[in-house]
């Protein structure tokens, strides 16, 4: 399995933006299906933004139109670009990737988001 490093976490004010950035230790953002998920204290994670390995993007609906989810393959990264961030958007964000067999791969650590009112 890949090893994930996601950073680019911060504090921020609402209406702000950040650009989280997940780094792979092998290539796998063009094979797998890549997701960001995010965690806020007390809550269960969900998947925010995905990108299929051909490029199709879904999001959720709480995050459409204010988040983008991209990747480069040739440097083994993927972002994802927030843009008018709003205290629910609090949480940390963690990427990952899903094989052909359905199987999520190893956790990383994270990056806290924390956003001001």
């Amino acid at each position: 399995q890949a090893q994930l490093v996601e950073s680019g976490g911060g504090l921020v004010q609402a209406g702000g933006s950040l650009r989280l950035s997940c780094a792979a230790s092998r290539s796998v953002f063009g094979v797998n299906t890549l997701a960001w998920f995010r965690q806020a204290p007390g809550k269960q994670r969900e998947m925010v933004a995905s990108m299929t390995n051909d490029g199709r993007t879904n999001y959720e609906d709480s995050v459409k139109g204010r988040f983008t989810v991209s990747r480069d393959n040739a440097r083994n990264m993927a972002y994802l670009q927030m843009n008018s961030l709003k205290p629910e958007d609090t949480a940390t964000y963690y990427c990952n990737t899903r094989d052909r067999g359905g199987f999520w791969g190893s956790w990383g650590q994270g990056t806290q988001v924390t956003v001001s009112s």
